[in-house]
């Protein structure tokens, strides 16, 4: 049985400020099984993203086995894991000034 997927905390945050850049942003969140949170489109490039919620300690931050095994089987471009708004943008090619 599939799990269906949960969004994190910070998603709302993140898809606000991928498409603010100027970015298309569809939630994959629901599909569950693994599938990454986010598929993003941006200057011609398609990103998968994989969000995790930075303010949770580490261990809460990992990929779950089935996100594990996701990765590996996928025969696609890399799926990005991001932790913050930040590391979203730099995903996409966006460097964000500290």
């Amino acid at each position: 049985m599939r799990k269906r997927g949960k969004i994190d905390a910070n998603q709302t945050e993140i898809v606000k400020a991928l498409r603010q850049a100027g970015a298309t942003v569809q939630s994959l969140a629901a599909a569950g099984g693994g599938v990454p949170d986010l598929l993003v489109g941006f200057q011609r490039k398609t990103v998968l993203i994989e969000i995790k919620d930075g303010s949770k300690k580490p261990s809460a931050r990992e990929l779950t086995t089935d996100q594990v095994e996701w990765h590996l089987n996928w025969r696609g471009g890399p799926c990005m894991v991001v932790n913050s708004v930040g590391e979203a943008l730099a995903a996409i090619g966006i460097e964000v000034q500290p």
